[in-house]
């Protein structure tokens, strides 16, 4: 596991290090790797892996938004905390789908409860989801599922990496999809909270636009509630 710390501020790095190691430690895990950078510059020329990583906003060079546009782009699956005395930028932030939004000064047994949260996030990357097709069998994280669609008798399931024809009904899916995560919007959609960019009353727009649901008048309260509630969660 790795985890990049990103912020202009050396003595808000060495805390947040700090804190870190102490969670590690005080429940007996394994301690991770972790690389600290004073500016986006620096971070984006990392050559490793990144799991988790936490980020400033206002900094020299390019801001933490920007930054987090190219991690997540490389790294679609890191873990973005967005650390920041600014709470203007959480809109955007959200645009780039942070897993957290932590406020400076760092409260500790938040940032303890959020890391808890990260590694579960983490550890459901090994929760692996069986694709059948009529051509292969493939497994991938639960994680990597943007939405499942149906389409008259084909059933579709939209990954970060690939589109599936399934084999399996929707009646399937909604039983291998039972996390607060994904929500079935509309009798032909089920999709994945993570990936949500915007919604009105009829639409859905996942992964920065690329895809798109529907949802039934009858079931819009019930998303934009349920929805509100994932949200709320990362935060």
């Amino acid at each position: 596991m790795r985890l990049l710390l990103c912020d202009d501020d050396a003595i808000f790095l060495k805390l947040l290090e700090k804190y870190i190691l102490e969670y590690f430690k005080k429940n007996k895990l394994p301690i991770p790797q972790i690389v600290s950078y004073e500016n986006g510059s620096d971070l984006l020329s990392d050559p490793g892996e990144c799991d988790f990583l936490f980020l400033d906003i206002e900094m020299p060079g390019p801001n933490g938004i920007y930054i987090g546009q190219k991690i997540k782009k490389k790294y679609p699956h890191v873990l973005l905390f967005i650390v920041t005395s600014y709470a203007e930028y959480l809109d955007d932030a959200m645009r780039i789908h942070v897993f957290r939004y932590l406020s400076k000064p760092i409260d500790k047994q938040r940032l303890f409860r959020n890391l808890k949260d990260g590694l579960r996030q983490y550890h459901m990357r090994s929760c692996k989801i069986t694709i059948e097709t009529k051509e292969t069998v493939t497994q991938v994280p639960m994680t990597d599922i943007i939405m499942i669609e149906r389409d008259g008798r084909n059933v579709y399931v939209y990954t970060i990496h690939n589109t599936y024809k399934s084999i399996r009904p929707m009646s399937y899916w909604l039983e291998q999809l039972q996390h607060p995560s994904f929500y079935q919007p509309h009798r032909s959609y089920i999709v994945n909270f993570q990936y949500v960019d915007h919604f009105d009353h009829t639409h859905i727009e996942l992964q920065h636009g690329a895809f798109q649901a529907y949802i039934a008048n009858r079931k819009y309260t019930q998303f934009r509630k349920a929805h509100l509630t994932y949200v709320e969660s990362t935060r």
